[in-house]
């Protein structure tokens, strides 16, 4: 049975996937709208590339399509799945870049456009792509557990489980992360908007 779209917006996000396992395309429609945009800002960060970010997306998403009906509720949280499906997803491409950087120099991440606008804008394009680019300069576990912590404000236990290490490890990679962010972009400061001090 079909439940009208905005009747979905207060289910939990583990019974909208039970509701899709039997076949209720809304769910996975409001499941889609809710989990998505997340899991695109993750790769997105993670990769510093939209494009494979989308790509990565749309395999971590069909993914939880495919385990719907075999879905065991109350072992993980759908949100924390998919995140470890999107982390593991990029992985894999940043270490299939790493082997192709040997042989090839058109990895290099393409730089978006600044698009004319108003000084605010202006400013804030030119800090989010000093972040991107500072973030794309840490080590890969140490920018996963930034992104997640710091960008999409997933407690540290909720990262933990995502990239399947103890707390306390969450807790080093995140300081470390934190600490390198803020070496590289120190001497930005001024160029990027903050003044001095």
């Amino acid at each position: 049975m079909d439940m009208p779209f905005d009747a979905l917006s207060d289910v939990s996000d583990e019974a909208l996937l039970v509701l899709y396992a039997n076949g209720d395309s809304a769910a996975a429609r409001a499941l889609t709208l809710r989990l998505a945009p997340r899991a695109l800002a993750v790769a997105t960060r993670v990769l510093s590339d939209r494009a494979e970010a989308e790509d990565v997306t749309q395999e971590a998403m069909l993914r939880l399509w495919r385990i719907a009906p075999d879905w065991r509720q109350g072992e993980a949280r759908v949100s924390t799945w998919l995140y470890r499906v999107v982390c593991n997803l990029c992985t894999d491409r940043l270490r299939g870049r790493q082997r192709r950087a040997s042989s090839a120099l058109d990895d290099a991440p393409e730089v978006a456009d600044a698009a004319p606008g108003v000084e605010e804008a202006l400013i804030e394009g030119d800090r989010m792509r000093a972040l991107d680019a500072a973030l794309a300069a840490l080590p890969e576990r140490q920018r996963q557990a930034v992104v997640l912590r710091h960008i999409e404000g997933l407690s540290n236990p909720e990262i933990a489980e995502v990239m399947q290490i103890g707390v306390e490890a969450v807790e080093s990679l995140t300081a470390r992360g934190k600490r390198a962010l803020a070496a590289l972009l120190s001497g930005q400061r001024a160029e990027l908007g903050y003044g001095e001090g």
